[in-house]
């Protein structure tokens, strides 16, 4: 419909209103038209006579033919005429025939209530832009009142990712970025992958109650197939074929069976190995784990974990030493970093990543190494395969200049407020 509105009013021209009486020049000119009307004559009665007949023909309404003037069709009201009517009664229009007629220059736009109560401010002092000075210009004669830029205006919080949640991503992009594949996995795991196939013996001190958390309902989960099965359990009690003595005890599929919330992402990387992964290859992931804990500044019960490895022949420690650094500058933004010697039941050799925080001093938050043969062969895999494990909780504690790892997940909304937006 047209915008008869307040700030948008229409009226008719005295052309328009001669027409709305009279009636339209296409409109006499086919009723003076009984079949045929040589042009001469029609010139002669018809007022307007050239607009007439281009609004005539152009509605298809006459033809010319032989000097004559030939009826195709007669309209009975025209919707020009109508619209008229309408326009003159203050009464709303198609926003199309509204446009005809004021090319016709039978309607004309007139100042409505906004524009005149704009227009009153001409020459007066004004606070703000209003839509009806812009769109009018009439700002172009108002003073507008000086702003004071050094008083603080108040602060707005806007909506934004919770900034651990948005350094997650980060490094999730980062590891793309660099060609790594992510790595899914479920939460609640059997010991199998989570130990067994990872080399570590059924006995270890880490599969104590004490360090990992187990399922009481179910209690035991679905073993894979068969092959990788057997190839494990060969590897814990003779070593297989991988040339090492294995761990001399007789393997026990119902304590590998049972259920526990994942204690680190490597069970993911074991999950892969045997899924006959692309080699040469870098895969990565990012999961939740779970180990008792006495829970402190740079300790939790339930954390987050970045896991990778890379399988590749020409690999070798040098190459994980050097991925470490980088991962440490990259995504923690660590000036220092250092390397020590560690253990850990399913690489070797093995090391320990730490780097220093400006206040806590120096943090470990990644172990790494090279996987050893009795984890890699039973599974399918006779190539070097780097691996490393990091904390993205205390990487985040980097980043975010934080001293509590459990500030990572705080509630303090004036904390929340003041992190940084990023787009």
């Amino acid at each position: 419909m047209s915008t008869l509105s307040q700030s948008d009013k229409y009226t008719l021209t005295e052309e328009g209103l001669k027409y709305l009486k009279e009636g339209l020049p296409e409109e006499n000119l086919v009723r003076l038209i009984k079949d045929r009307l040589p042009i001469s004559e029609a010139r002669r009665r018809i007022e307007n006579f050239h607009i007439a007949l281009s609004w005539a023909k152009k509605k298809g309404w006459v033809k010319l033919e032989s000097g004559k003037l030939v009826i195709l069709k007669r309209p009975e009201k025209t919707e020009e005429h109508e619209a008229l009517r309408k326009v003159h009664e203050g009464k709303d229009i198609d926003e199309v025939m509204l446009s005809v007629l004021v090319s016709r220059n039978l309607v004309k736009k007139e100042k409505g209530d906004a524009f005149r109560k704009a227009e009153k401010l001409a020459g007066k002092e004004v606070t703000n832009l209003t839509p009806e000075l812009i769109k009018t210009e009439l700002w172009r004669k108002v003073k507008l009142k000086p702003y004071d830029i050094a008083i603080r205006g108040e602060k707005l919080y806007p909506g934004k990712r919770q900034p651990y949640n948005r350094f997650i991503s980060q490094v999730r992009q980062k590891l793309v970025e660099m060609g790594f594949r992510e790595m899914t996995g479920p939460t609640i795991e059997t010991e199998f992958w989570n130990f067994d196939a990872l080399f570590q013996a059924q006995n270890h001190p880490s599969r104590d109650w004490t360090q990992t958390y187990s399922l009481k309902n179910p209690k035991h989960g679905d073993l894979p197939d068969r092959r990788i099965v057997e190839n494990v359990k060969a590897a814990h009690e003779n070593g297989w074929k991988t040339g090492s003595t294995g761990w001399g005890y007789r393997w026990d599929p119902m304590k590998a069976a049972q259920l526990m919330p994942r204690a680190h992402g490597t069970a993911l990387s074991a999950r892969t190995l045997a899924s006959n992964p692309v080699i040469p290859g870098k895969y990565f992931a990012i999961v939740r784990c779970f180990r008792p804990d006495v829970i402190d500044a740079t300790h939790g019960v339930e954390f987050n974990q970045t896991e990778g490895i890379v399988i590749d022949e020409s690999m070798n420690f040098r190459h994980l030493l050097g991925l470490l650094k980088e991962f440490a500058i990259e995504f923690a933004g660590a000036e220092k970093v250092k390397f020590n010697v560690d253990y850990y039941p399913f690489t070797e050799p093995s090391v320990q990543l730490s780097a220093k925080h400006p206040d806590l001093g120096w943090i470990e938050f990644a172990g790494a190494g090279i996987f050893r043969p009795e984890y890699t062969m039973p599974l399918g895999v006779d190539a070097p395969v780097l691996a490393w494990g990091l904390g993205v909780d205390r990487l985040a504690m980097f980043k975010l200049g934080i001293k509590d790892i459990r500030y990572l997940f705080s509630q303090d909304i004036d904390w929340l407020r003041k992190q940084k937006v990023l787009i």
